[in-house]
């Protein structure tokens, strides 16, 4: 039995854009079949772009999905190409509610369902609805499609291929546990082939490698994995396809990052056997194997995906941000300038009475290294203006020039069609400490939204040491680095008047917010108390400012948004035991 070749192609789509994915789809096909590949993979909902959220809900969207996807096997018929198979993700719809809990909850009889469909000689021979609906972090599949229940298995140039869905790998149980001795001699599928839209966080790249490692050695086949790449509002997918062998070794995988075409044959299948009646291995081949990141690049590149993604798929051309001489906004331009070129980046520096020489001249040393349009704009007098009305004191008169510098920035997108971006990062966002509708806080977008501050730091560092491996000079300049952070809007004011030291911060953060551990739980890993009481405090009355932030790139395991919803009204307050 001869090989099969098979691409995996990890593309970038936009949701809801069907004709524009439509046309990547046959892009990258038309690619393979060059490669001469015999089947090639798409990403889980491909044709519709993921996740959809409640757009799966309109039946209109499902039917123009179904019709794109017919679309797709005929023009590949008229090309010539109809005898590649082609396997990708979209949208289709299940009969009635499958459990008593659906049907009571009144949800409607045709149920849109997270579906493969195999493409061949023109049309649409076989489709597979996902099984498991993940309904936890970022995901609520289970509320918005029906579950499948039956496996698929085709036949491709006489090898059988088992499809399944991202989540339907991650589950013991399901549509793995029915694709082993298939047929009547008892041999399984050749190849378990695994559609993913599996988002982005640090240090899930050996999850997912290990787990189809698991599960090739269940089907003792090899298992192709094919991710989506690219930026989708808060999401951010870093593709790093793969396949994996029965015995768990990595065989070839795609870059992070960067859309890439993926080839691999699997072997003819070995028969003949030995005089012990054994049949020899079957041997793998070994391709490219793509080189792993180091963990401040790969989380630099995801947030640099994912603004990226957002400023192209939502139309705009160029970004503007308050440049104050720090490492937040700094390190924001220097993301935005690698996301969409320097010269796209309006960097707005906005003095007041109280601004720092060194940070207007760090402003303008940084807005020079990456070739952005720099701007000087003072609120001294806008500020006085608002004062002649108000006479504010104390923090009412610090917030009034955080604010006037958020009026600024929106002004100039409003007169120029800029895309305003926030530069705070997380470790700010979790206490609160930040002017609600300042320049730190407005905004569509937010690169470092799920970056804490010591890890602003690193990256910085990691993005300056690049450029000096590259040969070139590093956009940020070192006092933005080193210097103590600091708003600027009183007399010798730092970060460190009112929070504890950001090294310190950030532990109580992570275990906290993230490991969701209570003050007794703090106190037992020897935080100070009254440390541990200011900061849970500081984080438990901040929730209304986290609802109204922009969207940001989630990069860990949970980011402020999907991944964790408090109520804003809450009276609970942790016990001081």
């Amino acid at each position: 039995m001869a090989e099969l070749r098979i691409a995996l192609a990890q593309i970038d789509t936009c949701v809801g854009a069907i004709d524009q994915n439509t046309a990547k789809i046959l892009e990258w096909t038309r690619r393979a079949a060059g490669e001469g590949a015999h089947v090639v993979a798409f990403p889980e909902m491909t044709l519709t772009g993921y996740p959809i959220e409640d757009l799966a809900l309109r039946a209109s969207f499902r039917r123009a999905a179904w019709a794109a996807a017919a679309d797709v096997a005929a023009q590949l018929e008229r090309e010539g190409l109809g005898g590649v198979t082609v396997v990708l993700g979209t949208v289709g719809t299940a009969g009635t509610p499958d459990t008593p809990e659906r049907a009571a909850s009144g949800a409607p009889a045709d149920l849109p369902t997270n579906r493969a469909v195999v493409i061949q000689h023109g049309e649409v021979l076989a489709a597979y609805d996902k099984h498991h609906l993940p309904n936890y972090g970022v995901f609520d599949e289970f509320r918005i499609f029906a579950p499948g229940t039956e496996p698929l298995v085709v036949e491709i140039e006489g090898r059988a291929v088992g499809i399944v869905i991202c989540e339907d790998i991650w589950q013991d149980g399901g549509p793995i546990t029915t694709l082993g001795g298939l047929d009547e001699a008892g041999h399984g599928i050749d190849l378990l082939l695994v559609l993913n839209g599996s988002p982005y966080e640090e240090g899930k790249g050996h999850v997912r490698t290990d787990l189809a490692a698991r599960r090739a050695a269940e089907v003792d086949a090899p298992v192709a994995y094919v991710n989506m790449v690219g930026g989708q509002d808060d999401l951010v997918f870093d593709g790093g396809s793969f396949v994996v062998g029965p015995d768990g070794s990595v065989l070839t995988s795609s870059p992070q990052f960067v859309e890439d075409l993926l080839v691999w044959d699997l072997p003819a299948r070995t028969s003949s056997a030995d005089l012990t009646g054994t049949a020899p291995a079957t041997v793998y081949p070994t391709g490219r194997i793509a080189a792993p990141l180091h963990p401040d690049e790969e989380v630099y590149r995801a947030c640099v995906t994912g603004l990226a993604g957002y400023v192209r798929k939502n139309g705009f051309r160029s970004i503007v941000l308050g440049l104050s001489g720090g490492i937040d906004s700094a390190l924001s331009a220097t993301l935005a300038a690698d996301a969409i070129g320097g010269q796209n980046v309006v960097g707005v520096s906005m003095p007041s009475s109280y601004s720092s020489e060194h940070s207007k001249d760090d402003a303008a040393d940084l807005a020079k290294r990456l070739g952005a349009d720099y701007r000087v704009q003072p609120i001294a007098p806008m500020v006085e203006a608002f004062q002649g009305e108000l006479a504010l004191e104390g923090v009412a008169e610090e917030n009034l020039q955080a604010r006037v510098r958020g009026v600024v920035l929106m002004a100039i997108s409003n007169r120029e069609g800029h895309l305003v971006i926030a530069p705070g990062n997380k470790s700010e966002l979790a206490v609160g400490y930040a002017t609600i509708y300042d320049a730190g806080s407005i905004g569509g977008y937010a690169p470092l939204k799920d970056v804490d501050k010591s890890r602003v730091w690193a990256l910085a560092r990691w993005r300056n040491d690049a450029a000096l491996d590259a040969g070139e000079i590093p956009p940020i300049p070192e006092s933005s680095i080193t210097k103590p952070p600091s708003a600027e809007l009183r007399p010798g004011q730092t970060d460190q008047d009112s929070l504890p030291p950001y090294d310190l911060l950030d532990e109580v953060l992570d275990a906290y917010i993230e490991h969701a551990e209570g003050r007794a739980e703090l106190l037992a890993r020897g935080f100070d108390p009254e440390v541990v009481d200011k900061v849970v405090t500081l984080v438990d009355r901040a929730e209304w400012k986290r609802r109204q932030y922009p969207l940001g790139p989630k990069v860990t395991s949970l980011a402020f948004g999907r991944d964790r919803r408090l109520p804003v009204t809450s009276r609970w307050r942790e016990p001081a035991e």
